[in-house]
This record gives structure tokens, C-alpha cells and sequence, in this order.
């Protein structure tokens, strides 16, 4: 197990490659807000030890987790790791530093520190995670104070055969979906291309701009090639799309004062033509990319497949051989 007393560059590097999309996203309790559960919507934010450590949060149980029970003893771990203090440019400082004066609830500057889901608790000077507690306080390997926001671009496209007809499948009788994939380098497992939101981009930049870096390669391209890059990119990205989740994530990463929020976001290609034009290249934190065949036999990383299963109900396309699989939320 690595620790963070070695080279805090390294681990600033880590952390914003492991932000990017090796994230454990919420699960089918809490996919339409808080109304599932709190021990099955808020159970990877109270895992120990706290990733890349050996800190072990206090421990949380089910009964306890709800801001609004009391518990008088409630005594949290303090932890932020040393490359998040090293203060680099994403960032905050201290919650104790006398020119820092965040405005939460609200943008503040650059920094959006508004809640996908909504007003959030500030007690003490610091903002308190939505979902609960987490038995640590501080921010972990997080940023900001408060929410964290990502956004995953899930691109799709129908299977076809030689003859460009669609291909379906034998039993559902509905069209094959497929959509780009990763392998991520950090955590070895398929998932979403997706990253962090800089301070002052839009989500739809965030999008655009991720898929390009770790599908297309887009950071390793000439000038001549990026520009050509962007014009086949602004087709698919400027289309009607879907937005599949926006809110609270829950990851382990998470802690009292900061948390994961993401917006995953379908762009479908509907005949094939644009990405048929761009050649996947992995790039960026992504060991690998490829075509992957949408059913319920995918295995992705965390609760991803939670998306692309809801991107398979709205496009109308196969997911299981059982015809009735349910819409979530």
C-alpha cells in the first residue's frame, strides 16, 4: 500500500487521473435523489482504510449516518492527504486560512459550489455531506470543500453488420447498443471515459473535453490534427443528447466536508457516420478503448453499468434477454 508521505507531485498526478473516471458512482437506490436507503446509498463513503492510506475512519453505523440523529459522541478522523495540502491549483486552501472566504451554496468566482442536489448544510464554517456521515472529516484526497463535480460523456452508437444494416439481438428482438469504454490504467477495470469540471467550464466543455483526451488522444495530436479533431467532435457533442444522472456520488473519497457529484450525459451517433470518422485512440489515464456491446453481462467499474443500463431502457435498445427489466428511479 503507497502512502502519502512520498513525493506529493506523484500523488497529485494520482489523484487527478483517479478523479477522472475511476469513480465509484451512486447505485440504483439513490440514481433519483435521496430517497433510497442510507445504508444502501451511502456505503462506499464509510470504507476504511481511506484510499491511498492507512487511515480508518471512525466507524458510522446504518442508524447514524442521518445528519439528523443525534449522536453526541460522534468523534470523526480528521485527514487530508499532504498533496491536497500542498495547495496545488485544484484545490482549496484550508477551511482555517484568514483570506479564505468560500462562498458555498452558491458559484463563488470561478468555483461552482452549488449542489446538483440542492441546498446543503454549512455548520461551523464547514459544509456537511448530503448523503451523511462518513466518519471523516476534512477533505481527504478531494479539492474543494463541498461538492466535487465530474461529468462522464457516454457515447453510443447501433451495432451493424457489413452491410450496415443494425444488428439485433436474437431473443430480445431489440437493436444492439454499443458505447465507447475505457480501461482505466489505475484501477485495470472498464468504465466511462470522464473527468473532472475545471473552475469556470461548462459541463458540456467537461464532456467534450475529457472524451477527446482519454478516447481520441487528443493531448498527443498536432495543432492541424486537434483542429480537425474538434470540428468532428462539435457534430456529435452539439446533437440533442441525454442527460442519464446528475447529483451525489457515492465514493470513497468522500468525507463530512467533501463529496463526489458527477453529470453523465448521452451522446448518440445515430447512424454511425461521425465516430465511424474518428479513430479510438486511448489516451490520457486510459490504458486501452474499444466498441463495447451493451447487455447486462457488462462488467464496469463500480455503478457505471447503472448508467449504461439506463442509456439501453431510453434508447429503446436490448439490455437482457428478460424483455421486462425495469426502469430505475
Amino acid at each position: 500500500m503507497l502512502h502519502f508521505n512520498i513525493l506529493p507531485s506523484f500523488w497529485s498526478g494520482l489523484l487527478r487521473n483517479s478523479l477522472s473516471s475511476c469513480r465509484f458512482h451512486v447505485n440504483s437506490n439513490i440514481m433519483s435523489g435521496f430517497n433510497g436507503t442510507k445504508e444502501n446509498s451511502h456505503n462506499k463513503a464509510r470504507t476504511s482504510p481511506y484510499p491511498g492510506s492507512k487511515v480508518q475512519r471512525s466507524q458510522v453505523p446504518n442508524d447514524k449516518v442521518d445528519w439528523l440523529v443525534e449522536w453526541h459522541d460522534y468523534n470523526p478522523v480528521e485527514y487530508t492527504a499532504v498533496s491536497v495540502l500542498a495547495g496545488p491549483q485544484w484545490a482549496d486552501p484550508q477551511i482555517t486560512e484568514s483570506n479564505f472566504s468560500p462562498k458555498f451554496n452558491e458559484k463563488d468566482g470561478q468555483v461552482e459550489r452549488k449542489s446538483q442536489n440542492g441546498l446543503y448544510e454549512v455548520k461551523n464554517g464547514r459544509p456537511r455531506n448530503p448523503a451523511g456521515r462518513t466518519g471523516l472529516v476534512g477533505r481527504g484526497l478531494l479539492g474543494r470543500w463541498g461538492p466535487n463535480h465530474a461529468a462522464d460523456p457516454i457515447i453510443t452508437r447501433w451495432k451493424r453488420d457489413r452491410s450496415g444494416n443494425k444488428i439485433t439481438h436474437p431473443i430480445s428482438g431489440k437493436n444492439i447498443l454499443q458505447f465507447v469504454a475505457i480501461k482505466r490504467k489505475d484501477c485495470g477495470e472498464w468504465a466511462i471515459p470522464g473527468g473532472m469540471v475545471d473552475p469556470g467550464e461548462k459541463i458540456s466543455a467537461t464532456l467534450k473535453r475529457e472524451f477527446g483526451e482519454e478516447a481520441l488522444n487528443s493531448l498527443q495530436k498536432s495543432s492541424a490534427e486537434k483542429r480537425e479533431l474538434q470540428e468532428k467532435l462539435q457534430k456529435l457533442f452539439n446533437q440533442e443528447h441525454l442527460v442519464i444522472y446528475k447529483g451525489y456520488v457515492d465514493d470513497p473519497r468522500n468525507t463530512d466536508n467533501a463529496w463526489m457529484e458527477t453529470e453523465a450525459v448521452n451522446y448518440h451517433d445515430e447512424t454511425g457516420e461521425i465516430m465511424d470518422n474518428l479513430t479510438l485512440e486511448a489516451g490520457d489515464d486510459a490504458g486501452k478503448v474499444k466498441w463495447m456491446d451493451i447487455s447486462d453481462k457488462l462488467k464496469l467499474y463500480a455503478s457505471h453499468a447503472q448508467f449504461i443500463k439506463s442509456v439501453a431502457e431510453k434508447r429503446d435498445a436490448h439490455w437482457s434477454k428478460d424483455s421486462e427489466t425495469g426502469c430505475p428511479g
